[in-house]
């Protein structure tokens, strides 16, 4: 007969193990808020995403800004759910001529305090998801902070400012100026005609790819530039030495293209850039 003591201490292991995954399991929701307002041409867009999730913009003729966000929060139950469901979304705070879109959740303790003063410790912290949509007036400044998530800038004519800690993004450029910092991943940029009506570009990323692909007959001040490791692969047959004895290395090119006007500025860390050509022979 087997010893019983043994048989016990299997016995109780068997159920440990077997309520692990009990432990572990998350319940999950996924909701939706909306808001939409009047907002002339000219304005101010500030968007502060969540730690985790997307932000797309897109610029329309309307004069009016639409918000979507799919909010994603998980927990070990519904009494928990309900908790986070209530402090997580966004806030928004209209002036004239400025609006700022603001996340909220459990990575801010300020703010969860003065939602529910009764927020229970162990929910601080707990990790959920925004995924914004935003309309704007075409002819609008965008203030763009975001944490982990896809980002997308399409149809905007104004002064643009990003920060985004980890990323892959797509930004077409329709006019205005664009000074962007990313953390890492990958930023896809595109100029999409020659009569780009910019006055700056200035993007960079400290750990990733770059793929640039500027116009056939672009008026540029170019430069690009790989600060750590990696390289540059150019395919842009327009650009010219800066200077008669400037030469277009791997690590740097210093260039200008056509009359060379508006100044253009690319810097990796550590990755590679590529740089190509659009528009051949239209």
């Amino acid at each position: 007969m087997k010893n019983p003591t043994r048989l016990s201490l299997v016995l109780i292991f068997f159920v440990l193990i077997c309520a692990v995954p009990a432990l572990d399991a998350q319940v999950k929701r996924v909701t939706h808020k909306t808001d939409r307002f009047d907002f002339g041409v000219g304005g101010t867009v500030s968007i502060v995403g969540a730690p985790t999730g997307s932000i797309r913009v897109e610029g329309w003729a309307n004069r009016e800004v639409e918000i979507s966000a799919e909010i994603e929060v998980q927990a070990a139950n519904d009494a928990d759910l309900a908790i986070l469901t209530k402090i997580t979304g966004f806030i928004l705070q209209e002036t004239i001529g400025k609006a700022a879109i603001t996340s909220t959740g459990t990575h801010d303790r300020r703010a969860i305090r003065k939602i529910d003063r009764k927020f229970p410790k162990h929910l601080i912290g707990v990790p959920y998801r925004i995924d914004y949509v935003i309309k704007v007036p075409r002819y609008t400044d965008l203030d763009i902070n975001g944490g982990k998530g896809d980002l997308s800038i399409a149809g905007v004519e104004g002064a643009i400012k990003v920060n985004f800690i980890e990323t892959e993004a797509k930004i077409d450029l329709v006019g205005g100026a664009i000074a962007a910092t990313f953390g890492s991943g990958s930023v896809d940029l595109t100029i999409p005609s020659q009569r780009w009506r910019g006055r700056f570009v200035d993007v960079s990323i400290a750990s990733g790819t770059m793929n640039l692909f500027l116009p056939h007959g672009l008026n540029a001040d170019f430069d690009a530039t790989i600060l750590r490791t990696g390289k540059i692969e150019n395919d842009f047959e327009g650009f010219k030495p800066k200077t008669r004895h400037t030469e277009f290395t791997e690590r740097s090119i210093a260039a200008k293209a056509g009359t060379g006007t508006i100044p253009l500025k690319f810097t990796v860390g550590d990755g590679t850039m590529t740089i190509r050509e659009t528009g051949k022979g239209s």
